[in-house]
């Protein structure tokens, strides 16, 4: 084979590639979200076990609609809201609660889902709404947290400094991880957004965010320009 047959198949084979690539940019995440999707809605069909069978979309229209199973979590999740808003509401509620605090394993489960929970949901925490640089697990080494609260007394009397709780998520499963004690001092607020933080610890660090304008110093008077 002479050098230019070489020469036109390695480009033909360099573009085959980039071809392959850029199918693959576009499929794969539309794929990815459709099985995301088909697996929540599955899983949200389950609610539909609550109804009767003689009630059941599938025995009531002789087929299976996917998503009215995720309607009928929406709709027992606005009931129950409506619900615990009255005096009554909360009265059971509080009952419940008060049944599950017997119950050794289930109350220490129970309290912690139920505080992390009300902390995430509600408006008037301040957990991950702050981006943090922290050096960890080593000198040198740094990665990127979420600030949980900074209201830490017996930690900061026991340690002498004031400290921040962060948390220091799993990747690509952000869902998991775990929490370090860190000086206030040593640690870097960042102003990329909670949500630009979690896609790039989700995409292992692939698609970052881009340096916000603020933070972009300008370059000093009389240095030569790039």
């Amino acid at each position: 084979m002479n050098r230019p047959q070489t020469v036109q198949r390695a480009r033909v084979m360099r573009a085959l590639r980039r071809y392959l690539i850029n199918g693959l940019l576009i499929w794969v995440p539309v794929l990815v979200t459709v099985l995301v999707v088909r697996f929540i809605l599955q899983l949200m069909d389950q609610t539909l076990l609550v109804l009767p069978r003689a009630l059941r979309p599938d025995v009531l229209l002789g087929l299976h609609v996917p998503g009215l199973g995720a309607l009928l979590g929406v709709l027992i999740v606005l009931l129950t809201g409506v619900l615990v808003t009255n005096f009554i509401g909360r009265a059971l509620v509080a009952i419940g609660e008060e049944l599950l605090e017997r119950i050794p394993f289930v109350r220490a489960l129970y309290s912690g889902v139920k505080s992390f929970s009300e902390t995430v949901l509600s408006n008037s925490g301040n957990s991950f709404k702050k981006v943090l640089l922290v050096e960890y697990p080593r000198a040198g080494a740094w990665s990127i947290g979420f600030q949980t609260t900074d209201q830490l007394p017996e930690i900061n009397a026991r340690l002498g400094t004031p400290q921040v709780c962060v948390f220091i998520p799993t990747t690509p499963n952000p869902t998991s991880g775990f929490i370090i004690f860190v000086p206030h001092s040593q640690c870097i607020e960042l102003d990329m957004h909670v949500d630009a933080a979690m896609k790039m610890i989700v995409t292992l660090g692939v698609v970052g965010p881009s340096l916000p304008a603020v933070a972009v110093a300008p370059p000093a008077r009389g240095a030569p320009t790039p």
